[in-house]
């Protein structure tokens, strides 16, 4: 009678092993859930945008107050216009605030990430360049 019992041993093994298995994917797909929804907002593809953006990480990694609040007036005249999405442009405002608060690394950080973020999908405005010209 001692198969019975490494049977129902091997069963009580394999079951806690499932479970364990089962508990960590879930773990895992809920981290890459929480990961995915805290993925920075889009900014558009508007190349006044992007360059007043950079301007701003330069003022907040200079911490330069006359160019921070210079970059936070073209933000909300991008916002204004439409050419900047409100979920960014409040993005950007929270990481303005921050900087203010006197947390410049912080809000370089949080720049930086937002910046690296960015797909440059859609269409981009381009420059009219003459064929002679380099570009």
């Amino acid at each position: 009678m001692a198969a019975p019992t490494k049977i129902a041993e091997h069963s009580v093994t394999l079951r806690r092993y499932t479970y364990y298995v089962v508990g960590v994917i879930v773990l895992l797909g809920a981290f890459v859930l929480v990961w995915s929804l805290r993925r920075p907002p889009q900014m558009g593809a508007d190349e006044e945008v992007f360059r007043t953006v950079d301007a701003l990480f330069t003022a907040v990694t200079a911490r330069d107050e006359k160019r921070l609040a210079e970059c936070e007036r073209h933000l909300t005249a991008f916002k204004s216009a439409g050419s900047l999405p409100p979920s960014a442009a409040a993005h950007l405002d929270g990481i303005v605030r921050q900087a203010r608060g006197g947390q410049w690394e912080p809000a370089a950080r949080s720049l930086y990430d937002f910046m690296m973020a960015q797909r440059r999908d859609g269409r981009m405005q381009k420059k009219n360049v003459s064929p002679g010209q380099a570009s």
